[in-house]
């Protein structure tokens, strides 16, 4: 036989040895997203259970005992180093090991892993360290549409090839597209974040054409949105309407479980907070090397949080003893009860003490805080630093920036369109709520319309909001905080979220800020807002109502006029909230 001949011969054994045999298949594709820090099953104050991932483990151990590991993909799609005690530890206090996340995921045997946007958030020196350590475990950290400024090419890899029971799988992962709004450029610095439409699709074909695969899967840390194309952060139902060639498409960052197919194509986003695995299970026939059927479906598979993994709890038990020995630190003392969702009826000490924080920070002139949280009452008596995470749970800096008096207006009108409406009599709804099926659980429940870590109020001035006014003139400031005249065309610094001044919410945009150049206007950076809360503890020891209350300081504000909002705002404060 020609030499060249045997050469070609044996390299078609060899093809055919290693691709897939001839047969049916099935595949299933588990996935998390948006833990937020729930990595165990138990919280540091009381002990009582909560979601974790070694609830999640179970579930993933039965499905692979069930179906064999070789058939199972496991994925998680980001937001897992923000949002509880454990991943702020990991992330700043005890940085002399692998993050507890990183060696979670390694114990879980996760197949890749696509950041998200808060992972962005702690920055540089923690997404680099845990990306870092993720792939020292051999588990792929995926972020495709993070472009780095020097080379145009990803700061992340686009994609990994899987090779499950012979068949070849693409996964790809992408990052939320919409980071330039909502986080300080510092935190990024280096490269940019592209739209996934049509970037996704882009990349899909690259991945088949070089790789042919027999299943590929996309990781998008985007929010399913409504598919009109009219949403940057949430272009999932973009996707699941347009790609070709992708078999299950998964989203997350919306917190809202998801999933539907139409029999070619999965979409699967399982919620938030280990709450949920979303399944999607891809049936194909393989035929002389080729896919000659293939079907998918979607699923949720809801776990249990009382079903902890006993073998993970101990492996991870010493971790849970040191996030809980500095979570139970004492930092000072609260004089009286603080109810978070006083906020969203008028003035609150809740949002006082940040308003207070906030214009301590030079030069800082006027303060813009919304509450982050929308239930909970902290008891008076001793705080111990896990109550700094029920007071602000994210991670966001304090910009002091320049705003006109006139802008200072515009922007109040704008935040509060978004949490009132107009009323004319005391029977009238004021909140701007509604009865409708919640999106996490379809259950009917009466919730505010809009998202209400955007309702803003400010500090530093004295003003009323007439209900009874339309949408852009019910605002009327009075004066500044200290009695001194509150002028239109003059020029102040105003204190706001990292977020905020970034563009987040879209109130900025909606005054005609322009966040891409909002460092020209930036005079001063401050570090998290929850660690300026601390440093504020460590001075004064307590948070104290009448200090944080005093109106020669932050001012007073309040909903006009009182013979319609008394009587409207508690009622729909009780629709919301109950008794």
């Amino acid at each position: 036989m020609h030499r060249t001949l045997r050469i070609i011969l044996a390299g078609l054994l060899i093809a055919a040895c290693c691709g897939p045999k001839n047969g049916d298949y099935q595949l299933h594709i588990l996935t998390s997203n948006d833990v937020h820090g729930t990595y165990f099953d138990s919280t540091y104050v009381d002990g009582s259970t909560q979601n974790s991932m070694l609830a999640a483990y179970y579930y993933v151990d039965s499905v692979r005992n069930a179906v064999g590991k070789e058939n199972v993909v496991l994925l998680d799609d980001g937001d897992f180093l923000q949002g509880n005690n454990a991943a702020y530890y990991y992330n700043y206090v005890e940085t002399g090991v692998p993050h507890v996340f990183s060696r979670m995921v390694d114990y879980m045997d996760y197949d890749a892993v696509t950041w998200g946007n808060h992972d962005v958030e702690p920055g540089h020196d923690v997404y680099d360290r845990v990306s870092k350590e993720i792939e020292g475990f051999g588990i792929p950290f995926l972020g495709g549409n993070a472009i780095r400024e020097d080379n145009g090419e990803p700061y992340f890899p686009i994609y990994t090839i899987l090779k499950k029971n012979g068949l070849k799988v693409a996964v790809l992962g992408f990052n939320n597209a919409n980071i330039k709004a909502w986080l300080d450029e510092d935190i990024w610095s280096g490269m940019r974040f592209e739209s996934l439409l049509p970037l996704v699709q882009q990349d899909v074909d690259m991945v088949i054409a070089k790789e042919k695969p027999q299943v590929v899967i996309v990781c998008v840390h985007s929010g399913t949105g409504d598919g009109d194309g009219a949403v940057l952060e949430s272009q999932g139902m973009d996707l699941y309407k347009s790609l070709k060639g992708v078999d299950v498409l998964v989203c997350a960052h919306d917190h809202r479980p998801f999933v539907t197919d139409n029999g070619s194509i999965a979409l699967l986003n399982s919620g938030s907070h280990s709450r949920n695995l979303g399944h999607g299970i891809v049936n194909l026939s393989i035929k002389k090397g080729k896919v000659v059927a293939k079907s998918v479906s979607s699923g949720l598979i809801a776990i249990d949080k009382g079903k902890a993994d006993p073998e993970m709890r101990k492996a991870f038990q010493k971790d849970y003893e040191a996030v809980k020995a500095f979570t139970l630190r004492e930092v000072g003392e609260l004089k009286a009860d603080l109810n978070l969702s006083d906020a969203f009826a008028g003035m609150s000490d809740y949002l006082n003490l940040i308003h207070t924080v906030s214009l301590g920070c030079e030069p800082a002139q006027i303060s813009v805080a919304a509450p982050l949280t929308q239930r909970g009452v902290i008891k008076a008596g001793k705080l111990v630093f896990n109550d700094l995470f029920t007071l602000y749970q994210y991670e966001n800096q304090l910009f002091v920036i320049k705003m006109s008096g006139q802008e200072v207006k515009d922007f109040l009108e704008a935040s509060y369109d978004l949490w009132i409406r107009t009323a004319s009599n005391p029977g009238d709804r004021v909140l701007n709520i509604r009865n409708a099926p919640d999106t996490r659980t379809g259950l009917e429940r009466w919730s505010f319309v809009n998202a209400s870590f955007n309702f803003d109020s400010m500090a530093g001035i004295n003003y009323t909001v007439d209900v009874t006014k339309p949408a852009g003139s019910r605002i009327s400031i009075s004066s500044m905080a200290d009695g001194s005249a509150f002028d239109t065309n003059a020029t102040y610094n105003v204190a706001m979220t990292s977020y905020r001044a970034s563009g987040g919410g879209g109130t900025m945009d909606k005054i005609g800020i322009d966040t891409d150049r909002i460092d020209e206007r930036v005079v001063r950076k401050y570090p998290e807002i929850r660690e300026m809360i601390y440093e504020y503890l460590k001075e004064h020891g307590s948070i104290d109502p009448a200090v944080i209350g005093d109106p020669s300081v932050i001012g007073h504000w309040e909903f006009v006029p009182e013979r319609i909002t008394g009587p409207a705002i508690a009622r729909d404060m009780r629709l919301v909230f109950g008794d």
